[in-house]
């Protein structure tokens, strides 16, 4: 079996990384088409190889207009090359399609996969839905993250429910394994006091204005925000109570192991919302065995059914700090947490169940 696992802007190296070499370790011969990541760093290819044909001659910094605009006009001729080398593929799977209204017509003359990881438009444009909507119909199957992610799509949207099948995002355990890790800053290693990490892209969904809120009923600890920030800061600055640092960089694979371990308790306190499916940073909290709070949003539930996160209802400051403190309070119910965390990592959310169900979805399309 060949494929093609195909992330034309290195969205989500980690994923990417993860899933290719599961299913390399599974038998299958795997190639990741994707672009350079420009924010640092990338995970070595383990058992597949890359290929990086996609916005070659993109300038500019990272995320800036410049790069942005250049790699819009570059989409189109490189989805048509990609057509040609997608001849040697079995399966094409794509992780992301993010020129949806004009990619539908460029997809490869092969069996191909599109995983949602996300259900709807971020921030949704008029016609985006009814675009993605349409992107969905033009692919052979659809990959979603949790229950949560099927019926949204199949009933929300009307997609044929056998084009959709259901695979849980593995938990990133080669982050906990790296051969060189870099140690926390000194001003944070002085840091005696617990620590509730909140990690990843800052984006207005998030919740961070919720957490804040409740950070104000929290004592004796520390809230740490780290993350690249894709929206305004200062307004939740200004408003932040005392005990929170922001650190609002990109945080790099070496770098990342040192926030997890140092903190106790993860709190993704997320807002209300349809297009969530689950978290890259859930993924990560699972591998590295943290106890973690997660609102009641997309996939999570499912994860707390497990046993392996306390859930929350989201946009509930006062609930949200109680489940806070609870936990900080309470060693033996953090550790309960923790072994549930690690459980799942290692079995439902496990790369080698994914790539294994990934592989069935590839065989039944290949036939």
């Amino acid at each position: 079996m060949r494929a093609h696992i195909v992330d034309p802007s290195a969205y989500t190296p980690p994923y990417d990384h993860a899933l290719a070499s599961a299913l390399g370790r599974a038998g299958v011969q795997v190639e990741l088409i994707t672009s350079a990541f420009g924010y640092g760093t990338v995970p070595e290819p383990d058992g597949y190889t890359v290929r990086r044909l996609f916005y070659r001659r993109a300038p500019g910094p990272a995320g800036s207009r410049v790069r942005s605009a250049a790699k819009l006009l570059e989409h189109v001729p490189d989805m048509l090359r990609y057509r040609t080398v997608a001849r040697t593929a079995d399966v094409v799977h794509f992780q992301w399609l993010t020129v949806q209204p004009v990619d539908r017509y460029l997809l490869p003359d092969r069996p191909t996969v599109l995983t949602s990881h996300d259900l709807l438009p971020r921030e949704p444009r008029p016609g985006q839905v009814q675009a993605q909507r349409r992107l969905y119909d033009s692919v052979d199957a659809i990959v979603v993250h949790s229950q949560y992610g099927r019926e949204l799509l199949t009933g929300r949207l009307g997609i044929d429910p056998a084009k959709v099948r259901v695979i849980h995002h593995g938990a990133f355990r080669h982050l906990t394994a790296q051969a060189h890790e870099v140690p926390l800053p000194e001003e944070l290693r002085s840091v005696s006091v617990p620590v509730v990490l909140f990690f990843g892209l800052l984006r207005p969904y998030k919740g961070l204005d919720i957490l804040l809120e409740a950070w104000r009923r929290v004592q004796g600890a520390e809230l740490w925000v780290v993350g690249r920030p894709r929206m305004a800061l200062e307004p939740l600055r200004a408003r932040a109570p005392a005990g929170v640092r922001f650190i609002p960089r990109f945080v790099s694979d070496a770098e990342l192991p040192a926030f997890f371990r140092r903190a106790d308790v993860v709190v993704l306190p997320y807002s209300r919302t349809e297009r969530l499916d689950w978290s890259g940073v859930l993924a990560t909290a699972l591998a590295f065995g943290k106890p973690s709070v997660i609102s009641d949003v997309g996939g999570f539930g499912e994860v707390a059914a497990a046993d392996a996160a306390r859930l929350v209802a989201p946009d509930d400051p006062p609930a949200l700090a109680a489940v806070i403190e609870g936990l900080l309070s309470d060693q033996q119910a953090r550790e309960g947490l923790a072994w549930g965390a690690l459980t799942a990592a290692k079995g439902a959310y496990s790369w080698e169940t994914a790539a294994s169900e990934t592989l069935a979805l590839y065989r039944d399309l290949v036939g």
